[in-house]
């Protein structure tokens, strides 16, 4: 069960698009769509990477009801993937995030407070809507510094890849219109060429 759901997340980092609802659980209990975007270049959480910042808002899907917020005094909430710290959804959602990407995370009650619910601000059985913001990933306290210098090369050398080959099909690019000049060049010679001749044989008549 780990592995498929671990590949479906996989899938899901891979194809989502702004706006498309994905099916992060396999069972419907656990929906995400993207609300904005992050840069392409960011990162999400990894084991190096475990610990999350996030800004949140949750909901009541039944009656839009705010039932808890992290804007209303601008407070970053922190936990660590894997550690079950938090509600299944949130396990589940947070890892297929990126750094500055906002996602609307909508779970179904056996994902989130289940049959008890989590009194008094909601009830048993309730269908929970979050806006979750991933503000940052940070390594785990006491990780060695190796770990996170590991991932930043990594990531510098997704970085230098990326440049090259946006290098190498500007190059390309390049190379295609010197080409078509030259063609073009070619092909007005031979046109000039040809007039220069139907001047010359009238001249000889």
């Amino acid at each position: 069960m780990e592995s498929e759901l671990h590949d479906v997340m996989l899938v899901c980092q891979i194809v989502q698009t702004m706006g498309d609802a994905i099916d992060l659980s396999g069972d419907g209990g656990v929906i995400k769509t993207i609300v904005r975007k992050s840069k392409a270049d960011a990162v999400g959480p990894t084991e190096n990477f475990p610990l999350v910042d996030v800004h949140y808002e949750g909901t009541l899907a039944d009656t839009g009801e705010v039932f808890d917020t992290t804007h209303e005094d601008n407070t970053i909430f922190s936990f660590e993937i894997g550690k079950g710290s938090v509600i299944k959804a949130w396990e589940i959602a947070v890892k297929t995030m990126k750094v500055g990407e906002v996602a609307k995370i909508t779970c179904k009650p056996e994902y989130a407070y289940g049959s008890a619910g989590s009194p008094p601000d909601i009830p048993p059985d309730a269908q929970l809507v979050f806006e979750v913001e991933l503000v940052a990933c940070r390594p785990r306290k006491g990780s060695s510094l190796g770990s996170v210098s590991e991932e930043r090369a990594r990531l510098d050398e997704l970085k230098k890849q990326r440049e090259l080959a946006a290098a190498a099909k500007e190059e390309e690019k390049k190379k295609r219109e010197e080409a078509k000049a030259v063609a073009a060049a070619r092909v007005q010679a031979k046109l000039e060429a040809k007039k220069g001749q139907g001047k010359g044989k009238g001249k000889a008549k």
